[in-house]
């Protein structure tokens, strides 16, 4: 027998009912509390993605990138390619803040398609075309 399973990445905050907005207007989601964890928030996107939002008070930001390279988990949001500018300009109203381009030689146009952020808590996503 399966058991149905939902796997949520939870993201930890000292304030989880502003990173939580920030997922959901990025991503045009909804938010509601977890059932049975009054310090957890769940972001569900309309194709059913859950991002989960966590209350920790003595949350410190992760270091990232760190000077090594290292990537660590992070978020990956995947947009059409032509959607990259105005989804970096509505991460970047909304608070996300720039880490770094890069180009993965696909666009002819030589512009990036590969964009870093640190969401307001300090957590990486990466926005890309897919």
């Amino acid at each position: 027998m399966t058991i149905p399973k939902t796997p949520v990445v939870v993201l930890d905050t000292a304030e989880p009912e502003r990173l939580a907005r920030f997922y959901a207007d990025l991503l045009g989601a909804t938010t509601r509390p977890a059932p049975n964890d009054v310090d957890l928030l769940l972001v569900t996107g309309d194709t059913g993605t859950v991002l989960g939002v966590r209350r920790d008070p003595g949350h410190v930001p992760p270091s990232w990138p760190l000077p090594e390279g290292s990537q660590q988990a992070h978020l990956r949001i995947l947009v059409r390619p032509e959607h990259l500018d105005a989804t970096e300009r509505e991460a970047v109203s909304l608070g996300a803040r720039p880490v770094a381009a890069e180009d993965d030689g696909t666009r002819p146009d030589n512009r990036t398609t590969l964009r870093r952020y640190a969401d307001p808590a300090g957590h990486a996503f990466v926005v890309c075309a897919g």
